[in-house]
């Protein structure tokens, strides 16, 4: 083509228009996952199998049988997760599978002793509600496809905890067991609401400190090298207290009103990067502590059986330490390498399924076995807090860092209790005790950090052609 001065100039041929293509990559993190989750049922039939010839001295099928329907509904759920969160953390799922399967196989064994089959056996009863918290996992892996949809409810998710902290109050559904209004009655099913009301204060807590984080973090006054927040930013922090004390004080539930306080101020902590939050945290938590030992009868009691649980007078009183006492001679019958799965005595223990069964598999596994457990639960948390610090968005942050705190909480609280580090509070052991809404609530927490993974992991892959 001639040029205005005459020149023929040779005319480059336009680039033709890219199509954006995404890459196809294999699925490294669920092909890993994969080959865990096959490891953790062999090992969850493997104990249904030791605890039955241990107990009765041969193989009876149709636990297996209800087992392998939960495997059925684990791998169910690995194949959503190819599908909606390929990137998924590979741990979480099988740690939380193992974990659940070992509960059922001790709860299953202190059914034998009793002769409580069918739905009178609560290990049956544990598979059932098992399946429901896994399909209810797999329902919100499927429905929340984005965890910042969930900021948009932040009061919405505050107001729900309320009312679910409250339902136990409510005449004719409340109902109190072992000395607690925590449950809810309603026809043959009883439910726990205040592990629902953990994660939406979590979700809460986490889009409530995103909007008044500079605030909370930024103003107020220096002493002692530290920065302390003005009177009128004690105001959230003072009425998680205020709720934390009503729910001690009304619903005689020590752990709940702990666990609620502490996710707290782990999450205004990480949110702010300030001390003096936790001094005053520490401060209110102590305060509480001797105020309610002195006036509620029932948390001196807990300090009593704590403090002298050997002595004679309070291991026979009614409500006494003849649990914990008991507990801890069956820690320590099971030694190093423990009983053998089947072969120890763990319902000695009072309610050796739900707030004591670490006593039980402590029993039976020993200390090495309960090493291992704790090992699970350490890489479970670390695995969480791993994808809040890798987070792109301040509320994934906190709210990966939450959920991962609440399960280490809930441990520390019902590990330190059964093993007289601290007083016991009653509160039920992630994924291991007999309970309902203690494992819809963890398997809950499972898909939201899967989630939350997903999107910390998965950044578009592009090439132009």
């Amino acid at each position: 083509m001639p040029s205005a001065s005459g020149v023929a100039v040779a005319q480059q041929p336009r680039p033709e228009t890219g199509r954006v293509k995404r890459l196809r990559l294999p699925q490294k993190q669920r092909n890993l996952e994969l080959v865990l989750l096959i490891a953790a049922c062999a090992i969850n039939a493997t104990a249904v199998v030791l605890v039955q010839l241990g107990a009765i001295g041969h193989v009876d099928l149709n636990l297996l049988y209800l087992c392998s329907g939960l495997s059925v509904l684990v791998f169910g759920m690995h194949v959503a997760l190819r599908y909606v969160a390929p990137q998924a953390d590979p741990f979480l799922l099988p740690i939380g599978t193992v974990l659940n399967g070992l509960g059922i196989a001790e709860i299953y064994r202190i059914d034998l002793h009793y002769e409580d089959f069918g739905w009178d056996s609560a290990g049956v009863r544990q598979i059932v509600w098992s399946a429901i918290a896994i399909i209810c996992a797999i329902a919100v892996i499927m429905i929340i496809r984005n965890h910042r949809v969930l900021q948009r409810y932040t009061y919405i998710f505050g107001f729900a905890a309320l009312v679910l902290l409250l339902l136990p109050m409510l005449p004719g559904i409340g109902q109190e067991i072992f000395g607690a209004r925590v449950w809810i009655h309603i026809g043959p099913f009883s439910f726990q609401p205040g592990e629902i009301a953990k994660l939406c204060l979590a979700v809460f807590f986490a889009g409530y400190l995103v909007q008044r984080r500079d605030s909370l973090s930024m103003v107020g006054k220096k002493f002692l090298g530290m920065r302390f927040p003005r009177a009128r930013d004690l105001g959230p922090i003072l009425v998680v207290w205020l709720m934390s004390m009503a729910v001690i004080v009304f619903q005689r539930d020590l752990g709940t009103g702990l666990l609620i306080f502490g996710l707290f101020l782990v999450m205004i902590y990480v949110a702010t990067a300030r001390v003096s939050w936790v001094i005053l945290g520490v401060l209110l938590i102590v305060g509480g502590a001797v105020v309610a030992s002195q006036v509620l009868p029932y948390v001196n009691d807990r300090f009593q059986n704590w403090l002298i649980p050997f002595s004679q007078k309070i291991y026979d009183e009614q409500g006494g330490s003849f649990q914990l006492v008991q507990g801890l001679f069956g820690l320590a019958h099971g030694g190093l390498i423990g009983t053998g799965l089947g072969q120890g005595q763990p319902w000695v223990t009072p309610v050796a399924n739900s707030d004591y069964i670490i006593a039980s598999l402590g029993e039976e596994l020993g200390l090495a076995g309960l090493f291992a457990i704790f090992a699970l639960y350490l890489l479970f948390v670390a695995r969480g807090l791993r994808i809040g610090f890798a987070g792109q968005d301040d509320f994934g942050k906190l709210l990966a860092v939450g959920l991962s705190f609440t399960v280490a909480l809930q441990c520390f609280i019902v590990i330190g209790g059964v093993t007289r580090v601290i007083p016991l509070t009653g509160l039920t052991t992630p994924f291991l005790a007999a309970g309902g809404s203690s494992l819809v609530a963890n398997w809950i927490i499972v898909a939201l950090l899967l989630r939350l993974s997903d999107t910390v992991r998965n950044q578009p892959r592009l090439v132009v052609s």
